[in-house]
């Protein structure tokens, strides 16, 4: 059997969901069957060069093009060409670990994975040029409904793609993905104290984690850490990290930290490395996810494993992530946010349970199990 994948998404060398999706998807799936052939699509006129172990394996081939993107979807878009297992020299089914435009041959089966539709629901969140990406490059409507089996990464997302886009429900495979092994409880303090170094962290702080961008709800998150500041019950030196790298329409985001009356205690570290995630988690008081929309959500699962009281809003997919493992709130509710985080940082018993719970939900996503049951849609 010969599975073409589509590695696009890999080109800007960024670690968003989706990206972090297909490297753990793809680090497990490509090593569950021998017999099986996979050629992987790799295409953009400027992009990173790979450095991952499972492109050395005997069953997989890189197929490196250099079509500048921006031809490639309009001539997908608006030409049907060129048909993708036909650019890898055969393929029985062909498998989007994103909705990116790909046509396929009538004999190819074409199988996508959804990871959310933010962009139908809150397309003010995006710069216009994403927005005109989706409406003129990307028919996600059509992909969905030309695809022969869709993966939803949420029971959320499912039903986005059946009241949204009208798709068969039977069509779609809820399929969850995981946390990798290395988000756990760190307790040597050196390599804890050689990552607060690295990146300039305060001795006690709230943590958010993720892009910046008006999805997230940071601006939210800085209200309400205002409000927490003047109440005299958390310790005076608490501090606000905001961790990852920029996004879409992230200057309000930035502005409204400055413009903050306590904006000495706001830090901003900007990109993490992969290796050192887990460490940030770890160093962390409590962990806040006040997002507006999320069609899986990696970063409150990543600190459930590392064992850190988590807060989450009760929104898209988050509630059926989290479980009973994390403190759910409404993220239009600023005075709610802050208490919540007051709640978090000073009721241990509340502590305690959503450590508890917390981690026994974590332990409950792998990226075996999804790999295994990706394997079995794609052979079906």
């Amino acid at each position: 059997m010969n599975i073409g994948i589509d590695i696009r998404v890999l080109a800007r060398g960024s670690r968003t969901g989706v990206e972090e999706y297909a490297i753990n998807l793809l680090d497990h799936l490509l090593r569950l069957e021998e017999k099986v052939n996979y050629k992987l699509f790799y295409n953009a006129y400027q992009k990173v060069e790979l450095n991952y172990d499972w492109l050395s394996l005997n069953n997989v081939q890189l197929k490196d093009f250099r079509i500048p993107n921006r031809l490639f979807f309009i001539l997908a878009r608006y030409f049907n060409q060129p048909k993708m297992d036909k650019l890898l020299k055969g393929a029985d089914i062909y498998f989007n670990p994103h909705f990116f435009i790909a046509p396929v041959s009538l004999r190819c089966k074409k199988i996508i994975t959804f990871h959310d539709l933010s962009f139908e629901h809150y397309p003010e969140f995006f710069s216009w040029r994403k927005r005109a990406w989706h409406k003129f490059l990307m028919n996600t409507k059509q992909e969905a409904k030309q695809a022969d089996k869709i993966i939803a990464v949420s029971e959320s997302t499912k039903q986005d793609l059946i009241n949204i886009y009208g798709i068969e429900k039977e069509k779609i495979e809820v399929i969850y993905s995981g946390v990798g092994e290395q988000f756990k409880n760190i307790s040597s303090k050196s390599v804890l104290k050689n990552i607060s170094l690295k990146y300039g962290l305060p001795e006690k702080f709230i943590l958010f984690f993720g892009t910046i961008e008006p999805r997230k709800n940071i601006i939210g998150l800085i209200k309400a850490f205002e409000i927490l500041k003047q109440n005299q019950s958390i310790p005076s030196e608490l501090k606000l990290v905001i961790a990852g790298t920029k996004g879409w329409l992230y200057q309000d985001i930035f502005k409204t930290a400055q413009e903050s009356k306590y904006k000495k205690d706001i830090i901003f570290t900007g990109f993490i490395e992969e290796e050192d995630k887990p460490c940030l988690y770890n160093l962390a008081e409590l962990f806040v996810f006040p997002s507006f929309f999320e069609g899986f959500g990696f970063p409150p699962l990543e600190a459930m494993a590392c064992e850190v009281p988590t807060i989450v809003s009760g929104n898209s997919s988050l509630p059926e992530v989290v479980g009973q493992g994390a403190l759910i709130i409404d993220p239009f509710n600023i005075d709610e946010i802050a208490w919540a985080m007051e709640t978090g940082l000073n009721n241990m018993d509340l502590r305690k349970r959503l450590i508890k719970k917390g981690l026994e939900q974590a332990k409950k996503f792998s990226w075996e199990k999804c790999a295994q049951k990706t394997l079995k849609i794609l052979k079906e």
